[in-house]
């Protein structure tokens, strides 16, 4: 047994009562989402709700870290809207499945590392953009199709949303025995009963009954056509959740101070979207707020996930009369509490302390995920702009130290990156028409990075040549001088070696 607890990474210290208790209250929020997300892409109602527990189960046994939770995510479903619209949903399912193999291809190439590359403004936007849109997502339950609550029933669901949040914050400070979350939904759920007070339910929303997901193979043409009309969503699809998912495992781990593995993530996601494709389920990816709840809760392990997943099951086939009764003011409180918790308050007391690019950075990530809901494309401009910004910080670093030694031979001594944004900066550097005849440029402290680099140099040693003059390269690494070695056709140097000198070209960590 202690095997099997080892494969699946569960601690062996694991707090069950917490789990369990975490699990149940990721359920309970994460059924109304769900079925939003399902309705608003025209999908049938358990269409989200077996994503739910299909992408919960897989990724909590099979996931990158224990504390994930994943399900049919908001930012997956948006992308297969339009994709239901033209063609139906057994294409969709089809999106689905390949879009999970493709991210097995990604977690198989190795490729989820990469996630760790996202500078820390971008996590702050990022994080603040998705604290914003959690709670303005709350404010649709004060609306009653397109017009806003008023009178009785905007009271009513202003003191029950109230209720819960006083739930939440107070109710630690009596015990910590059950998570404040589960402790608010369920207090606030006998108030409606016990009181009869008519408010708005998860049955308004949908109903949640139905019976274990079915088997089913995607009745769309085996096609090249095929292929091209889903191919363009199922990579859009991998590419948003595989950004989502490796982001929110980045959070998990500096909350918990662990590491998580991304790879590993890469390929539960991609085998719960294939299962997802061929058991009527909606697909998906890891839930920000969900997760943020199940660590609030106090889960550290994998089995409130699986908890979540089979607890959804149960309500799918059994449970639903209870679960269609539960207030939606109970739900929204938890996830207006959600949201604040999700906010990087800290952003604001270091805010004078961090460079201007980073600020801009930071805000502009937060507005491109606050308006245009696309996490994935927040993300990328962020690391874009950071690193053009690095790229600019080190052009301006070049520089270059020169004296004549006794053979009358001109030394310049490289120091930092001669890559494509330091080139014009290098290019300066050298004094051609009063060089003497033979000129030595040392990279002892530099390094030739790219093809910008290279063309750099054939400019240089063309001027050079051009006045009758003769130019070596001196202390090039392993690398730079294959690089060199394949620009034969471009550029034509000689390269100095020096057997006394060793050249670090790899490190591995």
């Amino acid at each position: 047994m202690n095997k099997v607890f080892n494969l699946f990474d569960f601690s062996q210290k694991v707090n069950y009562k917490n789990e369990i208790l975490a699990g149940l209250t990721v359920a309970m929020t994460m059924i109304p989402e769900s079925l939003s997300f399902a309705i608003l892409a025209g999908f049938p109602p358990l269409v989200g709700l077996y994503a739910a527990f299909i992408m919960g189960l897989i990724t909590s046994v099979f996931g990158g870290r224990p504390g994930l939770v994943s399900g049919g995510a908001g930012a997956t479903v948006v992308v297969l809207i339009a994709l239901m619209q033209s063609h139906g949903i057994e294409y969709v399912f089809g999106a689905v499945a390949l879009a999970g193999v493709l991210q097995i291809a990604v977690g198989l190439f190795k490729l989820g590392k990469f996630i760790r590359l996202v500078p820390q403004p971008v996590m702050y936007g990022f994080v603040n953009g998705l604290a914003v849109i959690i709670f303005m997502s709350q404010l649709e339950q004060f609306k009653n199709g397109e017009s806003w609550l008023n009178g009785t029933p905007l009271f009513i669901m202003g003191a029950l949303v109230a209720l819960t949040i006083a739930v939440v914050v107070l109710f630690p400070k009596i015990t910590k025995a059950v998570p404040a979350s589960l402790a608010a939904i369920i207090v606030v759920f006998l108030v409606v009963i016990g009181f009869g007070i008519e408010t708005k339910t998860v049955e308004d929303i949908a109903s949640v009954q139905g019976g274990f997901p079915p088997f089913h193979i995607p009745e769309i043409p085996f096609t090249f056509e095929a292929l091209k009309i889903i191919f363009p969503y199922s990579l859009i699809m991998a590419a948003v959740g595989l950004t989502e998912g490796l982001l929110t495992l980045n959070l998990v781990d500096e909350i918990t101070k662990t590491r998580g593995n991304s790879n590993r993530e890469c390929l539960a996601q991609g085998a719960a979207n294939i299962t997802n494709g061929f058991f009527f389920g909606m697909g998906g990816c890891p839930m920000i707020a969900q997760t943020l709840v199940n660590l609030s809760a106090g889960s550290r392990a994998r089995l409130s996930g699986i908890i979540a997943s089979l607890t959804i099951l149960a309500i799918i086939l059994v449970g639903a009369p209870v679960i269609g009764k539960l207030p939606m003011a109970a739900l929204t409180g938890v996830m207006i509490m959600v949201a604040i918790g999700t906010f990087e308050w800290a952003s604001f007391s270091i805010i004078n302390k961090m460079p201007k690019s980073d600020i801009i950075t930071g805000i502009l990530v937060a507005l491109i995920t606050i308006f245009m809901h696309n996490l994935a494309l927040a993300v990328l401009i962020g690391v874009i702009i950071s690193a053009l910004v690095f790229a600019w910080e080190s052009a301006k670093r070049i520089r270059a130290r020169h004296y004549i030694d006794e053979n009358g031979i001109k030394h310049y001594e490289i120091y930092g990156p001669l890559f494509f944004g330091s080139t014009t900066v290098f290019a300066e550097k050298f004094n051609i028409d009063t060089d003497p005849q033979e000129v030595i440029i040392d990279f002892k402290e530099s390094r030739v990075s790219d093809m910008s680099a290279i063309e750099a140099l054939n400019g240089i040693t063309k001027k050079y040549h051009e006045a009758g003059k003769t130019v070596h390269l001196r202390h090039l690494s392993e690398d730079c001088k294959r690089l060199l070695k394949n620009a034969e056709a471009v550029i034509d140097v000689n390269i100095m070696e020096d057997p006394t000198y060793k050249v670090v070209t790899n490190i591995h960590s």
